[in-house]
């Protein structure tokens, strides 16, 4: 772990102008417009990033597509694409301060989790893909004996990442390892309000040996970089991350181009389902309160909606109210910060509006609810709990992505099942029970693409994250995500001849 003077040296570091990054230099955007990057650390403005235009995007996709057609990466035997991504998750670890810290300034996560789950899970998922590229066989066909029946695994080709601002560097190597393992050109569109720990991490790719124009990255606005990109006749397949509004469009953008292949991981309201029987209530508080406010609730898998068996739910909110407020809540370069700052000016006041309308249907906020450390000029939220929220109400069925928690009391499994369901989203949940019939029974009835039982969080790179319902489709991690960047070819072969 960073210890505080490096976190201190590094903070105050200069950051220069950010530039695209297209066929393997920088690059300004093509009418020379910036944007400031502002900190939700301190409120002010660190660098400057290119403000993209459809014309760059453009340029990218051509960058990509010239490298995929000369087959530079594609071409390159198994072996080699390892070494190189072996090396650049070598180059990430080796980096890993100066990324973490740079991300902790660009979009205010706590630096203790930032740090492992930033550089340190993008080199782990770098290098879990490049050591599997080498074991993807094709397949043989059962077929008759006068003829062969070969299924080769093809890459498709340019893939689109958009990654959001929340955990870029996680969530990029996600897309990044899986596309690039299957021998796929990339252009990459980082958030525009988190985008500096990304595009130096794509820099890292190029001195690991990734050559020239296989990775691409633009920045800039979604609704002309992130737009240009979805409506290109040239991207094969999209990877997206982030809100369902913005996934729609993408839908929509690819109807209205080439139809291409479009992977969404949208956002969530989780049930975290606690019954009276669960084997620690004090752990499954504290479990509670950081599966919902770390990162200042800015996860799209966070526990948001707490339900609670009616007969303990006094009891435990009062465990979760006490948990959460041990938490320290501040900058996030401190070490000791438990509770970072909300991402920007925009989502806290986003936010707070939350609070004011859980209040108006009827909630009752039990410990935080406003705005705090505003001296800082930095943006920074109290961890909020809310109790009396009813499962139709908007905290119930809208995602915050802040730090807001609703509560809710169920009286039965049946109940439990009921509230836990009734939203239109599917990405994540949990269940607390020392009933092993009722865990099996709860992972089953609950509509999510992932389920946790007595714990919250920490499912590592082997298994997949993906959602259901307005969640989205397609799975990020595990060997699963490899089927997103390939295509299927059959070769049917007849056999001529025979013994003679």
């Amino acid at each position: 772990m960073l210890d505080q003077p490096r976190i201190d040296a590094l903070r105050t570091r200069p950051v220069p102008p950010c530039s695209h990054l297209i066929g393997g230099r920088p690059v300004p955007a093509s009418d020379g417009g910036t944007m400031p990057v502002v900190s939700p650390i301190d409120g002010q403005i660190l660098t400057t990033l290119a403000r993209g235009t459809a014309a760059d995007m453009t340029k990218a996709i051509a960058s990509a597509r010239a490298a995929f057609d000369d087959r530079r990466w594609c071409g390159q035997p198994p072996a080699a694409r390892k070494m190189v991504l072996m090396k650049w998750a070598d180059l990430i670890e080796a980096n890993a301060a100066e990324l973490a810290v740079l991300g902790v300034r660009d979009n205010g996560t706590e630096i203790a989790m930032a740090f492992k789950a930033e550089p340190g899970s993008a080199a782990a998922t770098i290098r879990y893909y490049a050591e599997a590229l080498d074991k993807i066989y094709g397949e043989i066909a059962p077929t008759q004996s006068d003829v062969l029946g070969l299924i080769h695994k093809e890459p498709v080709g340019v893939v689109g990442a958009i990654i959001p601002w929340n955990f870029p560097l996680m969530i990029g190597a996600w897309k990044l390892g899986p596309a690039l393992a299957m021998g796929n050109s990339v252009v990459l569109k980082p958030a525009e309000t988190a985008s500096l720990a990304l595009m130096r991490m794509a820099e890292l790719a190029l001195e690991a040996g990734l050559p020239p124009g296989v990775l691409n990255a633009v920045t800039g606005e979604g609704a002309i970089v992130g737009a240009a990109m979805g409506l290109s006749m040239d991207v094969d397949v999209l990877a997206f991350t982030g809100s369902g509004g913005t996934g729609r469009r993408l839908l929509e953008y690819a109807a209205q181009s080439n139809m291409k292949r479009v992977y969404l991981e949208l956002g969530g309201k989780s049930p975290n389902i606690v019954f009276a029987d669960a084997p620690d209530l004090d752990e499954a508080a504290k479990v509670a309160a950081a599966g919902i406010f770390r990162n200042a609730g800015q996860v799209c898998v966070a526990g948001s909606r707490l339900l609670v068996e009616a007969s303990i739910h006094d009891d435990f909110v009062a465990a979760v109210v006490r948990a959460t407020e041990a938490m320290p809540v501040g900058d996030p370069l401190k070490r000791d910060t438990q509770i970072g700052a909300v991402h920007s000016e925009r989502q806290l006041a986003a936010n707070l509006g939350f609070v004011e309308t859980a209040q108006a249907e009827g909630g009752q906020v039990v410990t935080g609810g406003g705005r705090i450390l505003q001296e800082t000029g930095g943006y920074y939220m109290s961890p909020t709990i809310v109790t009396g929220v009813t499962p139709q109400a908007t905290l119930a069925q809208k995602e915050v992505f802040g730090p807001l928690l609703g509560v809710t009391p169920f009286e039965s499994e049946t109940d439990a099942v009921r509230i836990a369901n009734a939203t239109v989203y599917g990405l994540a949940g949990a269940v607390w029970t020392s009933n092993l019939g009722r865990a099996h029974r709860m992972v089953r009835a609950v509509r999510t693409g992932v389920m946790h039982v007595n714990t919250y969080g920490g499912a590592d790179g082997t298994v997949p994250l993906g959602g259901v319902g307005q969640s989205g489709n397609g799975s990020d991690k595990s060997l699963h995500a490899i089927d997103k960047y390939i295509n299927l070819k059959t070769a049917w072969i007849k056999l001529h001849g025979g013994p003679a």
